[in-house]
């Protein structure tokens, strides 16, 4: 299938009332499972404070996905992602994490595509600049075409993942994204804008990182 009606696909997911799943093979959703809720009279299992207080402490890297603009809209799209992840091997797989409540995904979806921009010690300016809200994200960002979507491929990242979108599955307030690899690179050394290969990482509410 190609990158429209993988977009389109992804698109029906966002118009589906909670669906759990929806893939690029152009299956229907199938039916959202019945969920148990909390009764009045017992306690929610786990506070959002206590779960963000806990798994803060699982360091994650950080990335840049990016999307070219789809047809009618004036720019790409981008934001700063820490859910990111090999998914398999073969076929090649990656996904990452979104909101359901995202502005941007829904941009992403309609484009099909995306890239993975992964982000080095010393582009912590790139992640402020895509994890704010609302404005133009690549002002001043110096970019060109990924070579197989021609997703934004932001200058100086020590390597990125060019994919289409595969399936899309809903993940509570999340949307989990799958997508399919077409091109891959990393740099072998350099700079990667002054941080070297050092990876930037989000940890217990602060970005950071550590030296290899």
């Amino acid at each position: 299938m190609g990158h429209a009606g993988m977009a389109a696909t992804a698109v029906r997911l966002l118009r589906t009332a909670g669906a759990p799943s929806a893939h690029a093979d152009g299956d229907a959703p199938l039916p959202r499972p019945p969920l148990r809720a909390v009764h009045e009279d017992e306690r929610a299992p786990v506070s959002p404070a206590e779960f963000r207080r806990v798994l803060g402490n699982f360091a994650s890297g950080v990335t840049v996905v990016t999307a070219p603009a789809a047809e009618g809209e004036a720019g790409p799209a981008g934001f700063a992602c820490q859910s990111f992840a090999s998914l398999s091997l073969d076929p090649p797989l990656v996904s990452f994490m979104v909101a359901r409540t995202s502005t941007t995904w829904p941009r992403i979806a309609r484009a099909g595509v995306f890239c993975v921009n992964i982000l080095a010690a010393g582009q912590r300016a790139l992640c402020d600049a895509f994890a704010a809200r609302g404005g133009d994200k690549f002002d001043g960002v110096a970019h060109a075409p990924s070579p197989a979507t021609g997703s934004p491929l932001l200058d100086g990242v020590p390597a990125w993942i060019d994919c289409a979108i595969h399936a899309v599955h809903t993940g509570g307030d999340h949307l989990i994204v799958v997508g399919r690899v077409r091109a891959l690179d990393a740099k072998d050394g350099g700079d990667a804008e002054g941080g070297g290969r050092a990876p930037l990482l989000f940890h217990r509410g602060v970005l950071g990182t550590f030296s290899v």
